[in-house]
């Protein structure tokens, strides 16, 4: 498709191009450990269930209802095919959520199942990736070959579902250095009725939690160099922690790049993340992953009639993009260390001076500035 770039808060962020030079984000430089400004004047103060839902705060009036139409293509949830309605048709054939919103909660991260009386629904919000041992093509992980990267435990009529997750706790007990007794527990993840028979032998398993999706436009916005100087300075300082850069296939830009997305950082780009959780969580097939999630032994996953559009993308490019410039404009709540000290005193101040001069700090960095903003498509 067609690219043509233009001011970040006139179109957003790129979702089927390359990152390109823009206006920067008035992101502060150095920010004192107690600002409240987690991301500069983007920041909002907002408390409550929607604390995270908020465009940037700088954003121009002109954008905001394209952030309102990524909105609703978020939060909504998708149909199967064949539907009354076609711009939310193509769910499945398999999938673990029925919209981005359905793992990530008012844009916040997802949650563990609640187990206290047992788990009597399958989780919603939870994936689990698999691989075998060995690498791609493009150094990355290999699938299991009848079950995929991940594991779905829902689908639409006419087909199976892969199978059941099961979980439970062992309880592991210990104590601190200065002889204090704790007890934590250790979860066990394993699956039940699988329908397309075992999987691989040493098949690897990686439970995973939806992360919270406030501020991911401006960890994008983060200029490359500067995270390969921060892994070198790491490095040249010899300490305990050595950060390292993962670097991985990025199938908008079709090239290898630096991870900073997911919990491995195992993307790149928002537009990656995006386009893959739309095919692996959901279904829904895009430009940039075109074919859907069903392995040649899962026949009546392929078989299994696809959106309104038939062969083409089941989420067209301007939704999809429109999708990604609402993740990309989804404001940082401010911290509020002020109240926080108020209530707890000594201890809050404590515990941010050993971030900000301790071992936290050595392993993360505090602040970065961002030169350009998120660019899109038109």
């Amino acid at each position: 498709m067609t690219s043509r770039f233009k001011n970040p808060f006139r179109t957003g962020l790129v979702a089927l191009g390359v990152l390109a030079t823009a206006a920067a984000l008035t992101v502060r430089a150095t920010p004192a450990p107690d600002d409240e400004k987690t991301g500069g004047d983007t920041t909002v103060f907002a408390t409550g269930r929607n604390a995270f839902s908020f465009p940037l705060a700088n954003l121009p009036d002109e954008e905001r209802t394209r952030f309102v139409i990524g909105n609703s293509f978020f939060r909504r949830n998708w149909v199967q095919s064949p539907a009354s309605t076609t711009a939310r048709d193509g769910l499945g054939p398999h999938f673990i959520a029925r919209s981005c919103g359905g793992c990530h909660v008012q844009d916040g991260r997802g949650a563990p199942p609640d187990f206290s009386r047992g788990l009597k629904e399958q989780p919603v919000g939870l994936l689990i990736r698999l691989s075998i041992p060995g690498k791609n093509a493009q150094g990355g992980p290999l699938p299991d070959p009848v079950y995929g990267d991940q594991f779905s435990n829902f689908s639409v009529l006419g087909v199976q579902p892969e199978g059941q997750i099961s979980l439970r706790y062992d309880m592991v007990q210990g104590k601190f250095a200065d002889g204090t007794p704790y007890q934590l527990q250790k979860p066990r993840y394993g699956f039940s009725q699988l329908n397309y028979g075992p999987m691989a032998k040493g098949v690897m398993i990686s439970p995973r939690i939806a992360p919270q999706m406030a501020g991911v436009g401006l960890l994008e916005a983060i200029p490359e160099e500067e995270i390969l100087r921060n892994a070198q300075q790491q490095a040249a300082a010899g300490g305990a922690v050595r950060g390292k850069v993962n670097t991985v296939w990025d199938a908008p830009s079709q090239q290898m790049r630096t991870g900073r997305f997911g919990w491995k950082a195992n993307v790149a780009s928002l537009a990656h993340q995006t386009g893959s959780a739309f095919q692996g969580d959901m279904g829904i097939t895009s430009t940039l992953f075109a074919q859907e999630a069903c392995t040649p032994g899962q026949k009546d996953c392929l078989a299994a009639p696809r959106g309104a559009r038939g062969p083409g993308p089941e989420v067209d490019d301007q939704t999809f993009n429109n999708v990604v410039f609402y993740e990309a404009t989804l404001a940082p709540a401010a911290c509020w260390w002020p109240m926080a000290a108020l209530r707890h005193g000594p201890k809050v101040a404590g515990s941010r001076f050993i971030w900000a001069h301790g071992f936290v700090a050595g392993a993360h960095r505090y602040a970065f500035r961002s030169t350009a903003g998120p660019v899109a498509t038109d």
